[in-house]
């Protein structure tokens, strides 16, 4: 199976930049399956229903998001509505939508698409460890599903890292989210698992993790609030992995990052 996951969509320079490359990387290079995280994808803060229709569109088949995806309140309900939209699993039960599900590919396979939030600097949430091990138990890789994606919405390199080798050779890719910036390390752990700490965003880098310059400074330099945080609005990069797994195991047989457009230096394996 060919898949491709990309990092957190920021603003509408990512946004813009994803949604018009999506079709012809899906089509050009024969994608099974495309993950976006979409959690910064309204102006910076959570999703709207709009934008995750026009992904779904361009050829996502899954999203998923993380410590922002309620920020867009007015329009919560749509992680009800659309079972194509996770939230992290080990939010409290009673949120709204759910934190994984299975998905049918484009060949026909089965895929299982895990979702969690870290726990080392972010905002309380229960064990990601654990609820993410409860669910694969109803979903084994090799047995029920073909595939098993899962994102890591965390902070700290050593959670992300952790997890990567707690779920070595019963997952097929283990990608970590939420820090922007695009890591080194891809690569196929020692059971078969394919890993990388963190994708990056899609965004435009001239920034600070994707905001406009100033009011961080501001804020790094004065301890002072100046304004609201606005979304860089330069020429955007697509950041992010294409793993190839084993049609027998499951587990990968290749991992490349892919950056595309923007500033950083081009890896493009598609």
């Amino acid at each position: 199976m060919r898949i491709a996951v990309f990092g957190d969509v920021m603003g509408r320079s990512g946004r813009n930049a994803l949604l018009e490359a999506l079709p012809g990387l899906r089509r050009n290079h024969a994608l099974d399956f495309i993950v976006v995280n979409v959690e910064n994808a309204a102006g910076g803060f959570g999703v709207t229903s709009k934008i995750a229709s026009d992904f779904l569109e361009a050829g996502a088949d899954v999203m998923t998001t993380g410590n922002h995806a309620f920020d867009q309140r007015d329009e919560i309900e749509i992680y009800d509505q659309e079972a194509r939209l996770l939230r992290p699993i080990n939010f409290p039960a009673d949120n709204p939508g759910r934190g994984s599900g299975v998905f049918t590919a484009r060949n026909g396979d089965k895929v299982l698409v895990l979702h969690a939030q870290g726990q080392i600097g972010m905002h309380p949430c229960d064990d990601p460890f654990a609820a993410i091990d409860r669910e694969m138990e109803n979903a084994p890789l090799g047995d029920a599903v073909d595939a098993v994606i899962v994102d890591f919405h965390a902070e700290a390199t050593s959670e992300k890292n952790a997890m990567g080798h707690f779920l070595d050779g019963r997952a097929s890719l283990v990608v970590g989210t939420h820090t922007h910036i695009p890591t080194a390390d891809d690569r196929i752990l020692s059971r078969g698992t394919g890993y990388i700490t963190d994708l990056g965003m899609t965004g435009d880098y001239d920034s600070v993790i994707g905001m406009e310059k100033s009011e961080p400074l501001r804020r790094f330099t004065t301890k002072m609030t100046g304004g609201r945080f606005a979304p860089a609005a330069g020429e955007a990069t697509i950041c992010g992995v294409f793993v190839e797994t084993d049609k027998k195991s499951g587990l990968a047989a290749s991992i490349h990052p892919i950056r595309i457009g923007g500033r950083l230096s081009t890896a493009n394996p598609l």
